[in-house]
């Protein structure tokens, strides 16, 4: 029986499989760096400047449903298949995902379960991201050379995302919880949304546990021990169905991984999340403490 993939994979793991040659077609690296307007970083132009050797830049903005009114809604499997392919991804690689994020880990984890949500379950997430790369002394270079296509046979599993309408029937139902990792104030509705157009705020029965609040001081994730506390203080029982939300379902994603490395089951990703919601949802459907939706 093959051994299954972790889904964190330290520095010093990557560090190693470089020095024994491993990294290439059964071994695929991705920056799937991305940033807020008001970061003012350009992912793709430090990408440029520096990234780990062999690794792809995965863009998030590119690879998703262009046909959506909403932020970063996922692809067809189709189309992810022939994005993924591109980058020289095979049905048999294992994909490493890491972000140059201050965070330490930041949009990485969404790309970790893009991958897994189609069926492709051999993805790690580069724990710490280039901040701990950095940190450990290990090299970068700006040199790029675009690797041979590769076949890549996506599948979703559409039982793991969850839709407007899910979201509407669960808040009457309270089937599922719901974790919304976006900062405190903008949950509370107190501190803008990056987008303008778009006010802060909550929906009924979500619960907020900031993206942050999974990563340590170095920005690489809890302990185990540590990650059950963080989700039992926030009041969520793991044995119950868990979904999460954002703002346009990529910082979700550290709820997936955080609960996968506690051995749970798959947890759904709200993939419009709050910019959706806003746009869609009645003004009595948005919880806020600020200024509220008007008709």
């Amino acid at each position: 029986m093959a051994t299954p993939t972790p889904s964190l994979v330290s520095v010093q793991w990557l560090a190693n499989a470089f020095r024994q040659n491993l990294v290439g077609p059964k071994l695929r690296i991705l920056d799937a760096s991305w940033f807020l307007p008001v970061m003012r970083r350009d992912a793709k132009a430090e990408f440029a400047q520096r990234h780990l050797a062999g690794a792809c830049f995965f863009d998030i903005e590119e690879c998703r449903d262009k046909s959506s009114a909403f932020d970063h809604m996922l692809p067809t499997s189709s189309a992810f298949s022939t994005y993924v392919g591109d980058l020289g991804i095979g049905d048999d690689a294992h994909v490493v995902v890491y972000d140059a994020s201050d965070f330490g880990s930041f949009t990485a984890p969404r790309v970790w379960w893009m991958f897994r949500v189609f069926g492709h379950s051999a993805v790690s997430v580069l724990d710490g991201g280039l901040k701990n790369w950095l940190d450990e002394g290990f090299p970068v270079t700006a040199e790029f050379s675009r690797p041979e296509r590769a076949d890549f046979h996506a599948t979703l599993n559409r039982a793991c995302v969850k839709s407007y309408e899910d979201v509407l029937d669960n808040i009457r139902t309270r089937q599922a919880q719901v974790v919304d990792v976006r900062t405190p104030g903008r949950f509370r509705g107190i501190e803008p949304e990056p987008r303008e157009d778009i006010l802060p705020g909550h929906f009924l029965g979500a619960t907020n546990i900031p993206f942050t609040a999974f990563l340590d001081a170095s920005g690489k994730e809890l302990g185990t021990e540590d990650l059950s506390g963080l989700f039992r203080r926030a009041g969520i029982d793991l044995g119950r169905p868990l979904w999460a939300t954002c703002g346009s379902g990529v910082t979700a994603c550290h709820v997936v991984l955080a609960a996968h490395l506690l051995s749970q089951p798959e947890v759904c990703i709200y993939d419009g999340s709050w910019y959706e919601w806003f746009q869609r949802a009645p003004p009595e459907l948005i919880i806020t403490e600020g200024e509220g939706k008007t008709v």
